[in-house]
């Protein structure tokens, strides 16, 4: 079998040791991390590249030896693999579509129902020996999610399984999607600026290109209701993350739930650390055990199928 596999950047998955690339092809080396000027050597020889959201610049591609038959982007997006340079050098890419649904839609509702009930804000008091909550009346908002209308900018896996879960605790549902679809099962397709206008919750489910970067800006932001919040478990490069802290900070909008950012890891001078009606985690969605598993499962799927000259999950 040609499936000689290297793995550039086993710890972003396996950070834990509770993850073993062993049996993903017949002969697989790992490395935990791999600077840049060491791609090109840990390579050669290697008929599969497995990177994790690992940038790889097209200058570097174009380099690679002819023994390179294909890169498995270990995830969904693959905004970070320079797609010309895959194409002049006849490069199969993949990617791992849908492997972890369940658990990046489960952050976003985590979000919204944190966000709801001022969860952030409660546990800032407590951590801070204020125990007003308790003995007073309860100091913070807190709000029902039904009946509020959740929008949804993208409509793929993580939006749909977003919205059935959304639908089974009584919120309404608006989606913006690029094809023009008929209303069903309770959801309604709008456009964008709708979006942003009439939802009480906004979660980004799309991909991450030309046409999408800064999805969430200065404008988009003035559309949204004060009371509404910005929910990111997608790219960090949909939103002008300058654009949101101004926002937040002048009351536009209430808050966000972000599990990416424009720059990870988050900066530790990051604003958005300290707010109040903000949920930062670390591109988390993802990461759960079962979630993981899956995905090298589906990795070892990738490199059998295309070691046997039926390629899946091609994106190239």
């Amino acid at each position: 079998m040609n499936d000689k596999t290297v793995v550039l950047n086993g710890s972003v998955v396996n950070y834990d040791g509770n993850i073993d690339y062993s049996k993903i092809a017949s002969e697989v080396v790992v490395y935990d991390e791999t600077p840049e000027d060491k791609i090109l050597e840990r390579v050669e020889g290697f008929n599969i590249v497995v990177t994790k959201e690992m940038p790889v610049s097209g200058d570097i591609i174009r380099k690679f030896p002819d023994s390179v038959k294909m890169i498995c982007e270990a995830g969904t997006g693959y905004n970070n693999i320079d797609m010309d340079a895959v194409h002049e050098k006849g490069i199969a890419l993949c990617n791992i579509p849908a492997y972890s649904t369940q658990r990046v839609a489960q952050t976003a509702i985590m979000f919204i129902l944190n966000l709801a009930s001022s969860m952030q804000k409660q546990i800032r008091m407590l951590a801070t020996g204020n125990h007003d909550n308790f003995q007073k009346h309860l100091m913070v908002d807190h709000v029902e999610v039904n009946d509020k209308t959740l929008g949804v900018i993208g409509y793929g896996n993580v939006g749909k399984e977003i919205i059935k879960i959304a639908q089974a605790i009584g919120m309404k549902i608006i989606v913006s999607t690029r094809t023009p679809r008929d209303d069903k099962n309770g959801i309604h397709f709008t456009t964008k600026e709708e979006v942003f206008k009439q939802s009480d919750f906004i979660s980004l489910n799309c991909p991450l290109n030309d046409s999408t970067k800064h999805t969430v800006n200065k404008d988009t932001l003035a559309m949204m209701k004060p009371t509404a919040y910005l929910i990111n478990t997608a790219r960090g490069g949909l939103v002008d993350e300058k654009a949101l802290i101004d926002a937040i900070q002048n009351n536009v909008i209430a808050g966000a739930g972000l599990d990416v950012q424009e720059k990870e890891p988050l900066p530790d001078d990051s604003p958005l650390y300290d707010m109040d009606d903000v949920i930062v985690t670390p591109h988390m969605g993802w990461r759960g055990l079962e979630t993981r598993k899956r995905l090298l499962t589906l990795i070892q799927n990738n490199i059998s199928a295309f070691a046997k000259g039926e390629p899946i999950n091609r994106v190239d």
